[in-house]
């Protein structure tokens, strides 16, 4: 059921976005090579538990997954496109690092992602990550009411396309609130003016997730979480949750 919320509520979900940047923000300011993942895990943790909120990730146990997810944010390196566990490895120069932070507080979620470069990138890396970032941007500015999901989902798709990059099946944003998935499903293909009608009140998080392979086909890593290409190849992730208004879309995930 899709749910639809007020001024009031999007002030709510407003404050746990703002815990959800402003981790991003901490993790990213300290990632370099040789930190390992667990390190910045433990460093989201500190953040979150300072801004008096809680993981929304931490013990989450959706039904495909074999156990509760035990970290704080998600750290996919590389060939791993979303959730990739915290562990012992440590980043090296020219690594891709996507992090995916939730957060929850007073009973509402925010939910985000970045994607960004370990020392130095090559400059194929840089151009993923800003051709996934722009999509967001893109997908964001046709959130409109009186709109369609569509819309939203055609700008991701054919960002993706005029780039050259593979966008994994199956797998996009989801509605947030009082959890942090909920309907509807915000997915990253689609054709503009079909699927669900965009109305004022809507909240979700839009979630583009390019790979530089022309394979859409993804593997799922032995630890049972980490979904990655199967062919390999780099990816990137951004994400913003959004609240649809009466004047557009606002972000609810900004510092």
């Amino acid at each position: 059921m899709v749910t639809y919320r007020s001024a009031r509520e999007w002030a709510r979900m407003r404050e746990a976005g703002r815990v959800v940047a402003h981790t991003l923000q901490a993790v990213a300011e300290v990632v370099e090579p040789g930190i390992t993942l667990d390190e910045l895990d433990a460093v989201a943790a500190r953040k979150i538990k300072e801004m008096g909120a809680l993981p929304s990730f931490q013990g989450y146990h959706p039904s495909w997954a074999p156990t509760p997810y035990p970290g704080v944010v998600c750290l996919s390196v590389n060939d791993v496109i979303v959730h990739g566990l915290p562990n012992g490895r440590a980043l090296a120069d020219g690594d891709v690092l996507s992090i995916d932070c939730g957060a929850e507080l007073a009973g509402y979620h925010g939910d985000a992602a970045i994607t960004v470069g370990v020392g130095t990138v090559d400059g194929a890396a840089r151009r993923l990550m800003d051709a996934t970032s722009q999509a967001l941007e893109r997908a964001i500015a046709a959130a409109l009411p009186g709109g369609r999901m569509g819309d939203i989902a055609h700008e991701v798709e054919r960002t993706a396309q005029d780039a050259g990059y593979g966008i994994p099946e199956g797998w996009g944003g989801h509605g947030i609130g009082n959890a942090m998935h909920e309907d509807p499903a915000v997915p990253n293909r689609g054709r503009p003016g079909r699927g669900l009608r965009l109305k004022e009140g809507l909240t979700i998080a839009i979630e583009p997730m390019f790979h530089e392979g022309g394979q859409d086909q993804t593997r799922t890593m032995p630890d049972g979480w980490s979904m990655a290409t199967r062919d390999g190849s780099r990816a990137a992730h951004f994400e913003h949750s959004i609240a649809i208004t009466g004047d557009g879309p606002v972000v609810l995930t900004l510092p």
